[in-house]
């Protein structure tokens, strides 16, 4: 009887290793977004390294977005009529949300303040 609990307990051991380890393969690349940091009217969207998004290939990437303003918001428009809120005035916070972004170009901004705080990215 001992042996039977002994063996059901490694078998249900070994099938949740085998369930996580696909959980844990299916990370995307992560995209950190600032916007009005300490009330500045500067907005960004940076890879892993830290560096500015100039272009991306097409795929799935989890974005993490730093509102720290109440003054401003971050918003994502792109090919095909796309457009993504992720942030509102007057919201202030952090908001994550996973993407998938086909070719083209895309402009991320924010919607009170679009006409000075925006950057372009190109998705190849």
């Amino acid at each position: 009887m001992t042996r039977i609990i002994v063996s059901s307990l490694i078998v249900a051991a070994l099938s949740a290793v085998l369930f996580l380890v696909p959980a844990s393969a299916m990370t995307h690349p992560k995209l950190t977004g600032t916007a009005g940091k300490n009330d500045a009217f500067i907005i960004t969207l940076k890879n892993a390294s830290g560096t500015l998004v100039k272009t991306l290939k097409a795929g799935t990437y989890t974005f993490v977005i730093h509102d720290d303003s109440t003054l401003h918001s971050f918003a994502l428009d792109g090919p095909h009529g796309f457009a993504k809120d992720f942030t509102t005035i007057p919201f202030k916070g952090t908001k994550t949300a996973t993407l998938t972004l086909k070719k083209g170009k895309y402009k991320y901004y924010c919607k009170a303040h679009e006409s000075t705080m925006f950057h372009f990215f190109t998705v190849k």
